[in-house]
């Protein structure tokens, strides 16, 4: 089992999808890596050698933020609209859309599970 950037990734599927698994690559990242090392998109986890596997380690090390570095950076990111007191800091701390989504009758996801109204009833 390859372990790149602290996750075990699956060695039965092929690189491209397996390097999803990361934190912070998506299949258009992934697809670059496997560009940049030279390993072709049909190739297995499995099927790589140590050496593969040392440069894609490498590869994601040098280039792109991943995993702890991200969410740590997303967080603060959110932190900082908290105590500046903005408009998308308040939807975060109501725990509403941030984006402008309408909440009246979709935004179940943020809002959570609907909670009925004492005393309203049909």
């Amino acid at each position: 089992m390859a372990r790149i950037a602290g996750v075990n990734i699956p060695t039965q599927k092929r690189v491209v999808i397996a390097l999803t698994y990361i934190h912070g690559i998506g299949s258009t990242k992934s697809r670059e890596i496997c560009e940049k090392v030279g390993i072709p998109s049909e190739k297995r986890v499995n099927e790589l050698s140590d050496d593969e596997v040392v440069k894609i380690r490498e590869t994601i090390d040098a280039d792109y933020t991943v995993e702890g570095d991200l969410r740590r950076t997303v967080a603060m990111n959110i932190k900082r609209l908290l105590d500046l007191k903005s408009y998308r800091g308040l939807r975060h701390r109501k725990g509403l859309p941030v984006r402008g989504q309408r909440t009246k009758c979709n935004a179940r996801t943020r809002k959570g599970p609907a909670r009925p109204i004492a005393g309203k009833k049909k």
